[in-house]
């Protein structure tokens, strides 16, 4: 009895095919023992590797000298960032060195762009999220105007680390034909950008999927990304080793803080509008937030205050907005509670009456809160 082949279906990992190989061979990440240890093994950080950069095109604007610069992480696509430095220094000594974290923003078309400012070449999506999330600034580029040298990458599964998304699954693709039914009805064209968002939204859940399967999560493929970024900060020209820190709005810091857990290198962290605890997303939250606020492996692990209290020698700024939309009042008072009585002086919690957003406010409280935390002489 002759047996038919089955049908051949899409890939769910398109464009990152080799991401199962790199998963297999490459080695875990692995602080000292302790709390960093716990969170890296929980998330299955994968041990990153200092990449051969490229440099591109390069442009001065009020300012800052934007520099774009690629590599490869070990998988998938290259990673594409950009490199923000004062067009003009003051005396010959390095600088501190900035990670700046893009958002998740329910926005995969674009990464890093949203912080930077490339002037006319800016796409229409990164200027909608910069209005929207960041009062209209580019943050990357007034941290660099103010003394810092910033690097701006696309993290696993955004902008230039995306996945190919032209032949999706069919969980995925129902979702698109969704969202196509929704435009014809409201009587709108989408952008390519939108249709990919579209698209990229309801894949998410496939990749953590994937990404659980493989042994690691979908978190902590992102942590690798940033690990990697931040390699390729401390060995830049006029970066000083020594200096380093990183800030991140939502999404981005759930990743600053992460990053702040396992690397000790980094002496300052600003973390805005991301800091609560788990019960508290329960039941009314839990919607808001993606798979890198809600990895189970790292709820079994440790409370979401206790990441930012493994990141030891590391002073931190958590940024709350009494009216931010994603976080429940009780969940972010209740962490900055713990996070006052757990890490102490290193610790400093501010609240501003606003919604979800880093604003220009926040912006200036927590670029001062770098250049004086990371950017002092050690």
């Amino acid at each position: 009895m002759s047996v038919l082949p089955a049908p051949v279906r899409p890939s769910a990992i398109a464009g990152h095919d080799d991401w199962p190989d790199f998963v297999a061979r490459t080695p875990p990440h692995a602080p000292a023992a302790g709390p960093r240890a716990r969170i890296a093994a929980a998330l299955g950080v994968a041990a990153p590797v200092l990449p051969a950069v490229t440099e591109g095109a390069g442009a001065v604007r009020d300012g800052v000298r934007t520099t774009e610069l690629s590599w490869q992480t070990g998988f998938g696509p290259r990673t594409r960032a950009w490199l923000l430095e004062p067009a003009r220094r003051t005396g010959s000594g390095a600088l501190p060195g900035v990670l700046g974290l893009h958002c998740h923003g329910g926005v995969k078309s674009v990464g890093a762009e949203q912080l930077v400012d490339l002037g006319p070449a800016s796409s229409g999506a990164a200027l909608d999220l910069r209005h929207g999330c960041y009062g209209g600034r580019a943050p990357a580029a007034e941290l660099a105007r103010r003394g810092a040298v910033v690097l701006c990458h696309d993290a696993f599964a955004w902008g230039s680390r995306g996945f190919d998304l032209a032949d999706p699954v069919p969980r995925v693709a129902d979702a698109v034909a969704a969202a196509e039914a929704r435009w014809r009805q409201e009587g709108v064209e989408p952008t390519a950008a939108q249709r990919y968002d579209a698209a990229a939204g309801a894949h998410e859940n496939v990749v953590a999927t994937c990404a659980d399967l493989l042994g690691t999560t979908f978190a902590g493929t992102v942590l690798h990304d940033d690990l990697v970024a931040l390699e390729v900060l401390a060995q830049l020209p006029g970066v000083d080793p020594g200096r380093l820190g990183a800030f991140g709005f939502s999404g981005g810091g759930v990743r600053a803080a992460l990053l702040a857990a396992l690397d000790e290198r980094l002496r300052a962290v600003v973390v805005t509008c991301m800091m609560t605890t788990y019960a508290a997303l329960v039941p009314g939250h839990v919607d808001r937030h993606s798979r890198l606020l809600s990895e189970q492996a790292l709820r079994r692990t440790c409370e979401w205050p206790d990441v930012l209290r493994a990141a030891e020698g590391t002073a931190v700024l958590v940024q709350y907005g009494r009216h931010d939309e994603l976080f429940p009042a009780e969940g972010m008072l209740a962490a900055d509670e713990r996070l006052r009585t757990t890490i102490g002086q290193r610790y400093t919690g501010s609240w501003f009456d606003g919604p979800h957003r880093f604003g220009p406010a926040e912006q200036d409280e927590a670029f001062g809160f770098l250049l004086r935390q990371a950017g002092a002489a050690a």
